[in-house]
């Protein structure tokens, strides 16, 4: 009898538990009883049931994904399997039949419309032809049909494909990235009045701090509001995202906002806005707005006691607080190339804290800075007026003819290089807790040119410290304005350039799990500043390890470049490079920082010349929290 109590229960666990798995699936009702979330956030539009083929039972197992998240969980569990988790990754994931057990793959669907996509996990390099047996073995074992295609995700396949290796019908990430119509930008949840804006209205109209606000593009600059929805999908490392991470305020994009009459109901309304990877939720609520808290005044430190063109190829003694954060994490990148094969830009040198200091004392600078930061005149528009004054002055007052002549006499001296790049360098960017992407400009001077000269090309640079964008930013973040200093880095321009890109050396779609994240652009397109409509190429790299080779890296595709056809703007050579390069920065970068706490790096790379030279430009912290 206890036997019987004892079946029955474990047969209504199993049953209250969800189906775990079916040979076949017939219908969606069936699909949607196992579906569940992919491993990887990289698509916000997917749903997905993973498959295994039994070689030695010769049977499909399509198994509850919400409940078994791992194929190793399932053949451990169900099928009797009995080795480890390495044995089975080094059989089954390798390039050969011999030694492989099992087949393993996603059956994935793209939601809200009828496409369905076959998929191996991108560390999979099973041969062309049990891809092929696979694929046709759940073509005839679904419903699905025709409708059936294989997702090519990683180089290895793209390659394949392109050689006209494969005899079944493949798509790219274009297929499932075209498709989106919701992205999570910043998660998380807040409450806040929904209202309308475009981007012209901006220009005139300041949104209140309590507002959620839609708008019709990117803005150039970040409103202060609880919460933004735009209408337009993000790069994943553009300064909309990494400025909306360093405020925490919640931002998605969602194509269809116009069209959704659900939204419009309730604008004027105090809503309350969740953001999710793969959804959203807005509805009305009376919960209470909680107001931000001003935060105390920062102040920063400025050393102006240096007054000499500082060297970066050895690392400068006096440092961050004497060239700013940027200046200083090139002298650094300098330090590291010297251990593992990277360029940094040539000629390099940084104009020390103490030439902005004294140009912005000249009275009529300093006279319209105390102005603007001792009055108790705080409306916009006279702020507004106020910075413009300021720029203006900056950049018609004389520049320290001592400052020209040294940079003349330093880059005079060189041939290769008549045109240079004029990067900000303040103490108010580049660092913990303030990433300051995007608020300062960058402009190009010409050697012994007279209309783009070195003069014009540092005032621009110094007179961005009082850009709106800048301004506004470190009034939020409480940074005292008065202590706000900018040196400049220079180097030589990149007119050459193949492509230019961002790394991040964490897996930004898979919590938990190793590899760094890589957004490049074609030339010299924006990748943290696209043009509308510019899709940039976007993968994850991954060092599994299976097979102990020195190069053993898997990419997995979230787009490609519709600026390059849609094609791959590196080879696998390049992206092991990049991978190499990456981590060996964060490595370095984290003891030269000295931090306490592991976090990873943000670069700026790029592919220069004919022989697609890997240059890396930048480094700073990458920070979420």
């Amino acid at each position: 009898m206890r036997l019987y109590k004892l079946f029955f229960l474990l047969l209504y666990f199993s049953f209250s538990q969800g189906q775990r798995y079916v040979s076949s699936i017939s219908n969606y009702e069936t699909y949607q009883n196992l579906k569940g979330k992919p491993l990887s956030d990289k698509f916000s539009n997917i749903e997905s049931v993973k498959v295994i083929y039994s070689i030695q039972n010769d049977k499909l197992y399509f198994f509850n994904s919400s409940l078994i998240r791992l194929h190793f969980e399932f053949v451990s569990g169900y099928l009797g399997y009995d080795k480890g988790l390495e044995e089975f990754n080094n059989d089954n994931y390798s390039d050969t039949e011999k030694g492989r057990e099992f087949l393993l793959g996603n059956l994935n669907h793209i939601k809200g419309t009828n496409k369905w996509v076959f998929e191996l996990a991108a560390s999979d390099h099973m041969p062309i032809g049990l891809i092929e047996k696979f694929f046709t073995l759940i073509q005839s074992s679904t419903y699905i049909g025709k409708e059936l295609k294989f997702y090519l995700n990683n180089r290895e396949k793209v390659d394949f494909f392109q050689q006209n290796k494969f005899k079944i019908p493949c798509v790219t990430s274009e297929y499932i990235f075209n498709e989106l119509r919701y992205q999570d930008v910043v998660s998380g949840s807040t409450v806040g009045i929904l209202k309308n804006y475009t981007l012209k209205e901006l220009d005139s109209i300041e949104p209140q701090p309590d507002e959620i606000i839609i708008l019709n593009g990117t803005p150039e600059i970040l409103p202060n509001v609880k919460g933004i929805i735009v209408n337009e999908l993000q790069t994943p490392l553009s300064h909309l995202v990494i400025l909306g991470k360093n405020r925490k305020i919640p931002i998605m994009a969602y194509t269809q906002v116009e069209k959704d009459w659900k939204l419009k109901n309730l604008l004027h309304k105090k809503v309350e806005l969740k953001i999710q990877v793969d959804t959203f939720y807005v509805k009305e609520t009376t919960k209470k707005i909680t107001p931000k808290s001003i935060l105390k005044k920062k102040k920063l430190i400025v050393d102006n006691t240096e007054t000499a063109l500082v060297d970066l190829n050895t690392i400068p003694k006096k440092g961050v607080n004497c060239i700013g954060a940027k200046a200083m994490n090139l002298a650094y990148l300098k330090a590291i190339s010297k251990e593992i094969p990277f360029k940094t830009p040539e000629n390099a040198c940084a104009i020390p804290f103490y030439y902005y200091s004294k140009h912005v004392q000249k009275k009529a600078i300093f006279d319209l800075i105390q102005e603007l930061l001792k009055s108790p005149n705080n409306k916009r528009d006279w702020i507004t007026l106020q910075l413009k004054k300021i720029r203006t002055a900056i950049k018609n007052e004389p520049i320290d003819s001592k400052l020209i002549q040294l940079l003349n006499d330093r880059l005079g001296k060189q041939t290769q290089f008549k045109n240079f790049r004029f990067r900000s360098s303040t103490n108010a960017e580049d660092i913990e807790g303030f990433n300051g992407a995007g608020l300062y400009e960058s402009k190009t001077g010409v050697l012994n040119d007279s209309i783009k000269t070195f003069e014009k090309a540092i005032k621009q640079v110094w007179a961005s410290v009082w850009n709106e964008s800048s301004y506004w930013e470190r009034e939020l973040f409480g940074i005292d304005q008065q202590s706000i200093a900018m040196g400049v880095l220079v180097h030589r321009s990149f007119p050459d350039e193949v492509a230019n890109g961002v790394i991040i050396t964490k897996n930004l779609y898979r919590e938990n799990f190793t590899g760094i994240t890589i957004n490049i652009q074609k030339g010299d397109n924006s990748v943290v500043k696209p043009k509308k409509g510019d899709v940039c190429e976007q993968f994850t790299v991954y060092d599994f390890n299976l097979f102990d080779t020195e190069d053993d890296f898997d990419v997995d595709y979230t787009s490609h470049s519709n600026l390059n056809e849609n094609k791959p703007l590196l080879n696998k050579k390049e992206i092991n490079s990049l991978y190499k390069i990456s981590k060996k920065i964060e490595n370095r970068m984290y003891r030269y920082w000295k931090k306490t706490k592991y976090f990873p790096v943000d670069l700026e790379f790029k592919i220069v010349g004919d022989d697609r030279s890997i240059y890396i430009k930048q480094v700073r912290p990458f920070t979420e929290e």
